[in-house]
Parts: structure tokens; C-alpha cells; sequence
């Protein structure tokens, strides 16, 4: 599996990882058997919060982790409501218990809330002082968003920013991204494949994901975390439960689409314009 650097921490992290959102309603040991086998295949970046399942998903990953947390680069967020800057360091607490952890490898914000950023980040500076957690970021930050964390944080402490990213969802890309990259920011595309959006296989983008399939013989699904992940300071977590699922997306880590491909699939799923970055 591919590693990249994980913003400007330098930090080797495995492209392509694993999400966990609504795991809560799957199958207990189905779940915790599909996060083994990810992390058999090489899917070590494993990617969960506080707000899934109000705990019960940290808790299966727990169990998923066990006697392997050294192999793992593992991430987890604060909710917005929580995120004071007692808030976070209680929420932190209750993170790495539910994981049988000491430490995360990164903590995030899960999107923008009512409480002052500056006490948000002087929390996350904390734990980093007290060896809780390796680094921090955001999630589902705009540009606006990025800017006034950056003036209150400085430069090179903003580790990642977590944004929704997938072919039907590519706004990121116009402005995000590029100020990431700029700032040395990894940038993390969550439901990759539109948690129920993916395209149609009628549909013209879908003919077009299913020609370069045939092409590469592959899925449609692995072409679109291909072309997801061409850019180098990328990163996508796909959740499934599924392990032949699960090692198929381990298999698009090695998929290369060639520039022809590549511009085929750009204009078959436009950059949006006009509109400000999508959550779900």
C-alpha cells in the first residue's frame, strides 16, 4: 500500500484507509471482521469518532485493534458541541478508552461549532504536549474556515482536513484543496462513493467509469477511488462491512489510470461551480 505524507508532519500514512460512519448498525462481529481483514490488506489508516454511535463504533474498533494499535495510524474527532476546551480534553479521554488506546495519531474537529476555535486548538496543543495525540486537524472546514485556524494555530499545526469527496462531489477541489497543498494540510475524502450516490451504471459518467473498468479490469468503485486518490496529497477512507468489499478498495491502491482516462472521468463528473464546499 502506497504511503504518503501526512501534511506537513512528514508522517508515512497508507493512501488508502478505512472510515467506520454507521458502523453502529451493522453486525457487531461482521464489522470488527471487516476492519481485520482491511488491515490485513493493508488498510491501516483507520478513521472513527466520538459521534458514531455515540461511542459504540470507537468501541468496535477497539476490538478490531487489539494487539495491532502499533500497526495503525488512528484518527477520531471531537464533536462540535463538545469541543471547549475542557470539552475536548474530557472528549479525548473518553475516545482513547473506548479504543483501548493511549494515544491517537491524529484528533479532529469534526465540522465548525458553537465554541471558540482558539480554545479548541489550545486543547489539541495540550494533548500534544501531553503525548495523547501525535497531531490535529479539521473536518468539513472551508477555506474561510482554514484561514481563521491557521491565524490562531500558525503555520505547520494543522495537520489534516477531512472534507467530503467523491465523483458527484468534487467542489473541494477548486479551492481546498489547493490552499491544503499549499500549507502542507493533508486533505482526506470521506464517502467516496456518495454514501448512496454513486453513479448510475446507465448514467453517461457511469458509462464512462464502466469502459475505463473493462479497461483495467476492475469496478466501477475502484476507478473512482482511483481517480480520487491521483492527486498526491489525497487521502480516502471507504467504509464497508463487506471484506470482499473491503479487499477490492485494497486493490484500487495499485490501479494507475492513464491522462486520457483521467480527462475522460474530469469531464464526465465536473468540478461544481457556484457553490460553497458539500457535507453530508
Amino acid at each position: 500500500m502506497e504511503a504518503r505524507a501526512w501534511g506537513w508532519t512528514g508522517t508515512a500514512v497508507p493512501k488508502l484507509g478505512q472510515g467506520t460512519w454507521k458502523m453502529e448498525g451493522d453486525d457487531a462481529g461482521e464489522a470488527i471482521a471487516a476492519l481485520e481483514a482491511g488491515l490485513d490488506a493493508g488498510l491501516c489508516h483507520v478513521d472513527t469518532a466520538e459521534a458514531y454511535g455515540n461511542g459504540r463504533v470507537e468501541e468496535l474498533v477497539g476490538r478490531a485493534l487489539l494487539g495491532r494499535r502499533d500497526d495503525v495510524f488512528l484518527v477520531s474527532k471531537v464533536l462540535p458541541a463538545n469541543a471547549s476546551r475542557e470539552g475536548t480534553l474530557r472528549s479525548c479521554e473518553g475516545s482513547l478508552r473506548r479504543l483501548g488506546t493511549d494515544r491517537l495519531d491524529c484528533y479532529l474537529l469534526h465540522w465548525p461549532g458553537p465554541h471558540p476555535l482558539a480554545d479548541t486548538i489550545a486543547a489539541f496543543e495540550e494533548l500534544v504536549q501531553a503525548g495523547k495525540i501525535r497531531s490535529w486537524g479539521l473536518s468539513n472546514f472551508d477555506v474561510a474556515d482554514l484561514e481563521a485556524a491557521r491565524a490562531l494555530a500558525g503555520p505547520r499545526r494543522i495537520a489534516c482536513n477531512q472534507v467530503l469527496y467523491h465523483l458527484k462531489a468534487r467542489d473541494m477541489e477548486a479551492e481546498v484543496l489547493p490552499w491544503c497543498v499549499r500549507h502542507a494540510v493533508a486533505v482526506v475524502g470521506y464517502s467516496p462513493f456518495g454514501s448512496g450516490r454513486f453513479p448510475s451504471p446507465i448514467s453517461t459518467g457511469g458509462k464512462v467509469l464502466a469502459r475505463v473498468a473493462r479497461a483495467h479490469r476492475a469496478t466501477p468503485f475502484q476507478v473512482a477511488l482511483a481517480f480520487l486518490l491521483r492527486n498526491p496529497h489525497v487521502f480516502a477512507i471507504p467504509k464497508s462491512v463487506d471484506i470482499s468489499h473491503v479487499n477490492a478498495n485494497a486493490s484500487a491502491a495499485a490501479l494507475v489510470l492513464t491522462e486520457e482516462e483521467v480527462a475522460q472521468l474530469d469531464a464526465a463528473f465536473p468540478i461544481p461551480t457556484g457553490r460553497g464546499l458539500q457535507t453530508l
